[in-house]
């Protein structure tokens, strides 16, 4: 019995030293410092208060430095990280689809709404007051998409547009692309523009600071669209790129989750975004019938 009690010990040691040496030797593969580079979807200062605690725990739970990023445009991520100078990303259906094909970006987690939807809906908008209260009355107006890249703020809309037999060029008197959610949404309620697409998620996100509900018509809302990844350089070392997924998922902190009015993360994978392909080619077959 002491022999074998031993001998279970020593096998116990040995597990434990082989572990150490694995976890050890997983670790000489990562870098010193990795890049979190994050979608415009609002401005710069805003968006480094949203991810502030998020950034935080990644930190503790990675034990490496992890610079914050926001790029001046959605292909600023995907091109950032085709050349290495972005790790992780936190990008929208659209601009991952982009990214997966053309920067080798990999999903490995996706947020999960208040409502624990995993995903979100696409709003058109339009100032309140202004009398504006269907598609039908924006004809002739102006209209604002965020950027090219962006799925509830271009491709969604754009789609549903192009189902009602709308050439946004000709629909309305102008179009632009505010370049983020929250530019739209404020282009709006100043009057800038009168309708605009953006989606539950940012339009909540400014609640109560820089705009209040009733300052709005929501006059259309999409289906729901598949959440928005983190998303990761294939080309990391395996063991980093499992433990960012992991710290993303442990992110429990309700003051940081309430900041990005999420609840929280949740595993993800490329498979999860094979609707929003489908989608792209189905705007690609619309524009060219219309």
């Amino acid at each position: 019995m002491k022999k074998m009690l031993i001998a279970l010990l020593v096998m116990g040691a040995m597990i434990g030293v082989n572990c150490s040496l694995s976890v050890a030797a997983g670790h000489k593969d990562w870098p010193t410092e990795i890049t979190f580079g994050v979608i415009p979807v609002a401005s710069s200062r805003n968006m480094s208060d949203s991810f502030g605690p998020l950034v935080n725990h990644l930190q503790k739970q990675l034990g490496i430095k992890v610079n914050f990023q926001v790029a001046g445009d959605y292909a600023g991520v995907i091109v950032a990280m085709q050349h290495k100078h972005v790790d992780v990303a936190y990008f929208g259906p659209k601009s991952y689809c982009e990214a997966a094909k053309r920067s080798g970006a990999e999903a490995v987690a996706i947020e999960v709404g208040q409502d624990g939807t995993a995903g979100y809906y696409g709003y058109i908008i339009t100032k309140k007051g202004s009398g504006l209260k269907d598609l039908a009355s924006l004809k002739g107006r102006t209209w604002a998409f965020t950027d090219p890249n962006s799925t509830s703020g271009t491709l969604v809309p754009t789609v549903y547009f192009s189902e009602q037999g709308i050439d946004p060029q000709k629909y309305f008197s102008k179009v632009i692309y505010s370049g983020s959610h929250e530019a739209s949404i404020l282009a709006v309620k100043s009057g800038k523009v009168d309708g605009a697409s953006t989606n539950n998620l940012d339009f909540d996100r400014g609640l109560g600071r820089q705009w209040q509900k009733g300052d709005f018509n929501i006059i259309w809302k999409s289906k729901l669209i598949p959440a928005s990844p983190i998303a990761v350089r294939k080309d990391l070392p395996v063991s980093l790129k499992t433990a960012i997924k992991d710290a993303f998922v442990s992110f429990k902190d309700k003051d940081g989750l309430e900041k990005l009015k999420i609840s929280g993360y949740i595993p993800g994978n490329d498979a999860m975004y094979d609707g929003v392909r489908k989608l792209i080619a189905l705007k690609k077959q619309l524009q060219k019938k219309n």
